[in-house]
């Protein structure tokens, strides 16, 4: 079930709530294509309104791929506002679906490298990021009978952080929040559960240690390597993403990731790490316009190293 938070609601809290439980309840009633179009159309105003997230997104584009063209850069980023427009619309109606009608747009690959990774009954720990249709994938993995947990940030509106709680654990998903997200890892792990981490936001020491990422060191948490190598769970990579030929979303499993081990932890947390976020890269680069460009990635910089925004 969801953590819920003990922080008291204020005006602001309510005022920005409530224009956010009448869009829900407004696309909620809508058929999903329609709502879909709603969403891209939500998603094309902001990519023109939101000018300090364009030009952090061009920004990022800049770093991740130097020799792009500016203008395929910006039709990255415009797809990437579709998807996220997209995924509005499948939030707002995601308490209405059940297993056999998100079935029809959804899909796995490589749900027998899950299957094989819990059926070891070490715990599982899935790597994820804000690629694709993240809120969807641990929601429609809990519609077909394998709820997780989601390690995520405790949003600053409580009435926000209920109600979108609320539908991401509607069928057994439960939320562990980062500030307790240790402990609640090593619990979970004993108990062989799954929880999905979302490993591609800008950290800063000590939780975060500098690894390569599109060729530039970033601060990465190195939580779920530290986890892993004292747990021996599984680890493997898992993303929701937007198939265009098949015009449907595919939740991909990669295959078990094996975990380096030489003794020295502090050394072995950075190599994991670095091969992890290796890994949310390489997915990345085959969906580039489906990726978060609009958050500062690389804010956190190296002892000495100038600023990149």
């Amino acid at each position: 079930m969801a953590t819920s938070t003990n922080k008291s609601a204020t005006l602001r809290h309510w005022l920005e709530f409530i224009p956010l439980w009448l869009l829900v309840g407004a696309l909620r009633i809508l058929p999903r294509s329609l709502a879909r179009t709603v969403g891209a159309a939500i998603g094309r105003a902001a990519f023109h309104l939101l000018s300090r997230l364009r030009k952090t997104g061009i920004r990022n584009l800049e770093i991740a791929f130097p020799a792009m063209a500016a203008e395929e850069r910006e039709g990255i980023l415009r797809s990437l506002y579709r998807h996220l427009g997209w995924q509005l619309a499948e939030f707002c109606l995601m308490a209405g679906y059940t297993a056999e009608r998100a079935s029809q747009f959804i899909r796995y690959e490589g749900l027998d490298n899950y299957l094989k990774a819990r059926d070891k009954g070490r715990g599982v720990l899935i790597i994820t990021g804000h690629l694709g249709a993240w809120e969807l994938s641990s929601f429609f993995h809990s519609l077909r009978g394998y709820p997780m947990a989601m390690v995520i940030r405790r949003l600053d509106n409580p009435l926000v952080d209920r109600f979108v709680n609320g539908i991401r654990c509607m069928h057994g998903n439960r939320v562990l929040h980062k500030d307790d997200s240790a402990r609640g890892l090593l619990r979970a792990m004993h108990h062989g559960e799954t929880v999905g981490i979302l490993m591609d936001t800008n950290m800063t020491p000590p939780q975060g240690v500098f690894v390569p990422y599109f060729g530039t060191q970033a601060c990465t948490g190195a939580g779920l390597a530290r986890v892993a190598l004292k747990t021996n769970a599984a680890v493997l990579a898992g993303f929701l993403l937007w198939n265009e030929a098949e015009k449907r979303y595919v939740l991909h499993f990669g295959p078990e990731i094996e975990l380096t081990r030489t003794g020295d932890h502090e050394m072995d947390a950075v190599t994991n790490t670095a091969r992890f976020t290796a890994e949310i890269e390489r997915y990345v680069r085959e969906y580039p316009d489906q990726w978060l460009w609009v958050h500062r990635r690389w804010k956190t910089r190296p002892e000495g190293e100038a600023k990149l925004y």
